[in-house]
């Protein structure tokens, strides 16, 4: 009994360092996504859509390269410049390799998400792994001690309990946080294919032009 209850003292402890480490790792990510998603979402970023959009209706593929080159590098500078590119070269399937950067810009977006999301739906069991741990050893103290021991057994089932709530305190705000940077990949992604969409009227707008004359 007494090696299961080493091995019980050193996973509780183990289990609070994992939480710790678990926090420092959340934070390096949101942070690290954080700065990111704000480059890819400003309101420069926005002005910079809509502008663009005007230019493809007009047909201006010209002004609207400069305006791409002026603009700085994010999701949208790029899928524009690929777009752009492919259009002065006369691509054939442009719409379908619109698509497939598209997809690549979303890999780049969700890159790291996939660790908030493990974090977030984990750390509320690891947090109750260290309380069921906590609580086999306040019982057997209560076994042991008797009524004598009432007072060390109530500091360990508290001692067990924090460990549930460190596990809800790291989980919730990062699922929270995992929640709107998939809301933000989704918003910037539609975004793009909008932006694919007037690519591709414009293509067949000249093209229908060109063939009349």
């Amino acid at each position: 009994m007494s090696d299961i209850l080493f091995f019980v003292g050193h996973g509780e402890t183990l289990i609070f360092v994992m939480l710790i480490v678990a926090s420092i790792l959340a934070l390096a990510v949101g942070m690290e996504r954080t700065i990111v998603f704000r480059k890819n979402s400003s309101n420069k970023i926005s002005r910079f859509a809509e502008q663009l959009i005007q230019l493809m209706r007009k047909r201006d593929i010209k002004t609207a390269a400069d305006l791409v080159n002026q603009s700085g590098d994010n999701a949208y500078t790029r899928f524009a410049r690929f777009s752009i590119d492919h259009v002065k070269e006369d691509t054939p399937g442009l719409p379908d390799l619109m698509s497939g950067k598209i997809i690549e810009e979303k890999i780049i977006l969700e890159k790291r998400l996939t660790i908030l999301n493990t974090l977030g739906n984990n750390a509320p069991f690891i947090g109750l792994l260290g309380t069921v741990l906590g609580v086999i050893k306040a019982f057997h103290g209560l076994g042991t001690l008797g009524s004598t021991g009432a007072e060390v057994v109530m500091r360990s089932i508290s001692r067990a309990l924090l460990a549930t709530a460190a596990g809800l305190f790291i989980a919730i705000p990062v699922v929270m946080a995992n929640n709107y940077f998939s809301k933000k990949v989704k918003i910037i992604t539609q975004q793009m294919e909008i932006l694919a969409k007037e690519f591709s009227a414009s293509i067949r707008f000249t093209k229908q032009n060109t063939k009349k004359r």
